[in-house]
């Protein structure tokens, strides 16, 4: 039984030096994360911007200003 409990030990040892050394791992996935939402925003942008989606946004906001009460 005492060899049971002695490898638990070690193996919980083992976790928490490992957890302990994982301590820049969260700024660089904030890192990635942001950078990944600039550029989904970037081609948002340019596809919201396009000359055919801009000409049927405006069209929708005409019919909808324009529509009887």
């Amino acid at each position: 039984m005492g060899g049971v409990r002695g490898a638990v030990s070690g193996w919980w040892r083992v976790r928490r030096r490992g957890a302990r050394s994982d301590t820049g791992m969260t700024t660089s996935e904030y890192a990635v994360g942001t950078i990944a939402a600039a550029a989904f925003a970037a081609v948002l942008y340019k596809i919201v911007t396009s000359g055919t989606v801009s000409g049927a946004l405006e069209s929708m906001i005409g019919k909808a200003l324009d529509a009887p009460f």
